[in-house]
């Protein structure tokens, strides 16, 4: 039989999810970097949270900063769905980093390099103080069936690339391209897989621009064989990056997925990176 046809199919999964919104409380807080804190949420309502997509993301909802009340969307039709009347809440996607079914706990890494309404209650969260949270609505679980696996990302996207290298087999073989601040922001990335990781730092400088890990990247001998890239960073340099490895590396657009976990000059964008 011709080894293409027998070949494991290499077609993502999709998989819907029970859209639930829960209410949940801080348990711990852990600052893993000068540029990543770590909060640990739990309650009763985390019961049956699902999350099997390494880059799966559930929406944040944050106290009103006036107020301290948590107005969350309710589950309708067309899936979240405001109050006909009253304040819209203030809502960020992020990366479930870790969920402990049996303490009924779940992990959210928060990168602290912008200004923001998320970063500014990540740094002060304490427990005992609460944090709404919904979904995630679905996954996107990509087969490990690859030469080779390549993961670029800047400091939003570490946590969907720990979950991915966790989830890597034995005899995977993953090049990871990681843009962070310094050296002391980097965080371990235990995988059963042979890793090869390449840290490009910015010391100091704005994060955002294309260059640095766009000229990494292409400095950067690649294996051969069939690979699947993963990429999520800012939007326009998600978008540059995609370009450079089908254009220039021989990514196949089908094994090429690319999202801009944040954009410049706008606030709770998460954009899909297509042609």
């Amino acid at each position: 039989m011709n080894a293409e046809i027998s070949r494991a199919p290499r077609t993502p999964e999709r998989v819907r999810h029970e859209l639930k919104f829960r209410l949940l409380d801080v348990v711990r807080t852990e600052r893993l970097t000068p540029g990543m804190v770590r909060v640990t949420l739990g309650g009763a309502d985390l019961a049956g949270f699902n999350s099997p997509g390494f880059d799966d993301h559930v929406k944040l909802f944050f106290p009103d900063p006036a107020t301290g009340e948590i107005v969350m969307r309710k589950p309708g039709p067309n899936g979240q769905e405001g109050p006909a009347d009253g304040p819209r809440p203030t809502m960020r996607d992020y990366t479930p980093r870790a969920f402990d079914a049996d303490a009924l706990t779940l992990a959210i890494d928060f990168a602290v390099h912008d200004a923001g309404p998320a970063t500014t209650w990540a740094l002060q969260a304490a427990p005992g103080q609460r944090l709404g949270v919904g979904g995630p609505r679905g996954s996107f679980l990509l087969p490990t069936d690859f030469d080779w696996h390549l993961l670029v990302g800047d400091d939003t996207a570490l946590p969907a690339i720990a979950r991915r290298l966790a989830e890597l087999p034995a005899g995977a073989r993953a090049i990871v391209l990681a843009e962070v601040d310094s050296a002391a922001d980097h965080l371990p990335l235990p995988s059963a897989a042979a890793v090869d990781t390449f840290w490009v730092y910015r010391e100091g400088a704005a994060p955002g621009e294309a260059g640095p890990l766009l000229a990494k990247l292409a400095s950067l001998d690649l294996p051969g064989g069939d690979f699947h890239a993963w990429v999520a960073c800012e939007s326009g340099v998600a978008k540059a990056l995609r370009a450079h490895l089908i254009g220039e590396r021989g990514a196949q657009p089908q094994w090429t997925k690319a999202a801009g976990y944040w954009r410049r000059g706008s606030v709770a964008t998460h954009d899909s990176i297509g042609d």
